[in-house]
């Protein structure tokens, strides 16, 4: 009888793993995000959106960010899931440098206000001078002591253009893009037709009613995605969509 499972990640090597997320050759700039959420749609159990992840999703979690340019991620995600300085393993840098690719990707935490820790290891110990979005609009004493540990890249003026800011980006040879939420960030990225890809993994958990969907924020048309893959390990389900053009 044939089995009703998608390919076993645990079948595949690094290598093949790898191969599979692949964006396409013939695009020129490529946004990709990356969630986890439990079967039923929450996207962290009690704040924390480690709880649903596992060895089999960071694996993928890991070659993501070793195949982008820049980590895109928004002040309250990286507030609440405590990010450190983005620096690739030994192991990972020499597939970079195999590929053509510096030895890091480069970290871009998206803030409205301006309001970040620059003291955080995040900014301290980073490999490559990490990339602040902001709009005009943010406190000027924030974006000064911003300015100290970080580039800014201004990108619209009350709020962020995300149109604008990814923009910046291609401008700046970062063009493998890979965003890490929040939801917010999810929201609007959506609403401004920037997603061609959504890597989501269906964590094998009820989570109940209560927790936040993996996206937030203003109302959009649907956007037509396309199921590139399906991978699944230990009851997680790793779902690949792209963008129908």
């Amino acid at each position: 009888m044939e089995s009703i499972f998608p390919t076993e990640t645990t079948e595949l090597t690094d290598a093949e793993l790898i191969a599979r997320y692949a964006p396409p050759a013939e695009a020129e700039s490529w946004l990709r995000v990356n969630f986890v959420s439990s079967t039923d749609g929450a996207v962290e159990v009690d704040g924390d959106s480690h709880a649903l992840s596992g060895e089999d999703d960071m694996r993928v979690f890991r070659f993501l960010r070793m195949r982008c340019d820049v980590l895109i991620t928004g002040a309250g995600t990286v507030r609440t899931d405590g990010y450190q300085a983005l620096r690739m393993t030994p192991e990972r840098v020499e597939w970079r440098r195999e590929h053509g690719l510096p030895d890091h990707p480069v970290m871009a935490v998206v803030t409205r206000s301006g309001d970040l820790d620059v003291s955080a290891p995040l900014f301290r110990n980073a490999p490559v001078r990490p990339l602040v979005i902001t709009c005009a609009a943010a406190p000027r004493s924030h974006t000064d002591r911003l300015a100290e540990v970080a580039d800014l890249v201004v990108a619209g003026e009350e709020t962020v253009d995300f149109g604008e800011a990814l923009r910046v980006l291609r401008e700046r040879g970062l063009r493998q893009q890979l965003c890490e939420g929040g939801p917010h960030i999810l929201g609007e990225l959506t609403a401004a037709d920037l997603v061609d890809e959504l890597c989501l993994t269906l964590s094998p958990f009820l989570a109940g009613a209560g927790a936040d969907r993996i996206t937030a924020g203003p109302p959009s048309p649907l956007r037509p995605m396309a199921l590139a893959h399906a991978l699944h390990a230990n009851g997680n389900l790793l779902l690949r969509y792209t963008r129908l053009r």
